[in-house]
């Protein structure tokens, strides 16, 4: 059975430009990321970039499957210096919706490999206008056979507005 415990619990208290984790110990199997949260960007949605290890180099990828309204779409980001393709709701959404994301990375502190990391967000909205809310898958990669110990998660258009969490696990057992 999986034992999840809680390395890292932040809710923000104003705007905050992003959320950084540092010195994640490499005691656990892998490493679980659940974050509600919403930005101050005047758009609907807000991209988000995660980094790893503060490491800005072209090295990552990422391929996300999102649903807005009845279509599908699909894309593809290689070569890029972050995980792309993650997305979480702006200010238009309203003031007391947040949206959702969960972040898994297993074998995190490894040395053999590369870095997966899988994501789903939701991104409601009480708005009745077609396209207005969102689903999203994303696989990305870190190319990279480093131990993770810090990770970054940035929206692109804003800032995380008060009361936005993020509890970071490790798991172990899974």
């Amino acid at each position: 059975m999986a034992a999840f415990t809680v390395i890292d619990h932040t809710e923000m208290t104003g705007a905050t430009a992003s959320w950084t984790k540092t010195s994640i110990p490499s005691s656990y199997d892998h490493l679980y990321l659940k974050v509600s949260a919403r930005t101050d960007h005047s758009a609907i949605f807000d991209d988000h970039y995660l980094t790893i290890n503060a490491d800005s180099g072209y090295n990552y990828s990422s391929t996300q499957l999102y649903a807005v309204s009845a279509t599908v779409y699909s894309n593809r980001n290689g070569g890029t210096n972050k995980i792309e393709n993650l997305a979480l709701g702006g200010s238009p959404i309203g003031a007391d919706i947040f949206s959702t994301m969960e972040l898994w990375i297993p074998n995190y502190a490894g040395t053999t490999g590369y870095k997966p990391v899988l994501a789903q967000c939701a991104m409601p909205n009480d708005s009745t206008t077609d396209a207005e809310w969102k689903l999203n898958l994303t696989s990305g990669l870190w190319d990279d056979t480093s131990a993770i110990d810090q990770i970054t998660l940035t929206p692109k258009g804003g800032d995380y507005v008060q009361y936005s969490t993020f509890t970071l696990y490790g798991v172990t057992g899974a």
